[in-house]
């Protein structure tokens, strides 16, 4: 039963991450037969290259903005929704979790529709509300580009931890509430002493999946600016791509082993990332019951 499953994994997984590796250390454009070993020189160039910096700094900035705004936003509206007086809130779950499973790409291409510095309907509310008196080119000024994708972005995946600290808000015994109410408790105190230390192992996986998710913008980013204005919104996956496949997509221009040397070492700093947060996820779990009085 779980041979198709490791096939699959083998060969789109393992054998891709294996071969990143080995072609690291060959020039080769992808599409010839012939290639050269060069050993650590790839390797090399990226600590010399700019714009590679540019873009791993880009990547980590757009995970550290956003994933705290996504994490405080998704709890805030998981508290709201999870009252029981609320009649309607299934009504709006449903509706703040259909951007989730929107397609990424359609995502991407409306919003820049959207956010276009003219004729956009951004711009057009904006201007008739008399809050603006110019147009603003959120997707086209290198000064706003990357904040305005973290908005939409925040926005497309905001219902996924909405869910997950659901689940964690539907695991609290009411008793707890009610023990807290009649000790005379307002809500700030029962959110401090009851909600915050039991969801505090959610808190921890929660955050390192959205904090791993956010690095991969690849698709959204290319949908919605492509790395433009003048680079100014090009993460590692985007760099990636554009040396792997050339900016013009011509096969003269194409460096896969120069791309590979990027995904590895790219790779190797999002693991870092991955296992500090396990790291802190296991010190939280692992005390989180005795602090707490919860098997």
């Amino acid at each position: 039963m779980m041979t198709p499953g490791i096939i699959l994994i083998l060969m789109f997984s393992v054998y891709p991450m294996v071969t990143s590796w080995y072609y690291s250390f060959f020039s080769w454009d992808g599409f010839s037969k012939v290639k050269y070993f060069i050993g650590w020189a790839n390797y090399r160039e990226l600590f010399h290259d700019p714009y590679f910096w540019h873009a791993f700094a880009r990547s980590g900035w757009f995970m550290a903005v956003s994933t705290p705004v996504e994490l405080v936003l998704s709890l805030i509206v998981a508290i709201v929704l999870n009252e029981r007086a609320l009649r309607l809130a299934p009504v709006f779950r449903t509706l703040l979790f259909i951007p989730v499973v929107t397609t990424t790409a359609i995502i991407g291409i409306v919003m820049s529709f959207v956010f276009a510095a003219y004729n956009g309907p951004v711009n057009n509310a904006l201007q008739s509300a008399h809050i603006i008196h110019r147009p603003i080119d959120y997707l086209g000024n290198p000064h706003t580009v990357m904040w305005t994708a973290i908005g939409i972005f925040v926005w497309k995946w905001l219902g996924q931890p909405m869910i997950y600290w659901l689940a964690g808000l539907q695991t609290i015994p009411s008793e707890l509430y009610e023990a807290a109410r009649v000790d005379g408790a307002g809500w700030w105190r029962r959110s401090l002493s009851v909600t915050a230390p039991l969801l505090a192992p959610f808190a921890a996986i929660i955050t390192l999946i959205v904090a791993v998710g956010n690095l991969q913008v690849f698709a959204f980013l290319q949908s919605l600016t492509n790395g433009g204005p003048v680079f100014s919104s090009e993460t590692m996956e985007l760099y990636i791509y554009r040396m792997a496949f050339g900016a013009g997509g011509s096969a003269s221009t194409t460096r896969l082993g120069y791309a590979s040397a990027a995904g590895v070492f790219f790779g190797l700093a999002v693991f870092l990332v991955v296992a500090i947060q396990v790291l802190v996820a296991r010190r939280v779990l692992g005390r989180g019951p005795a602090r707490t009085g919860v098997a």
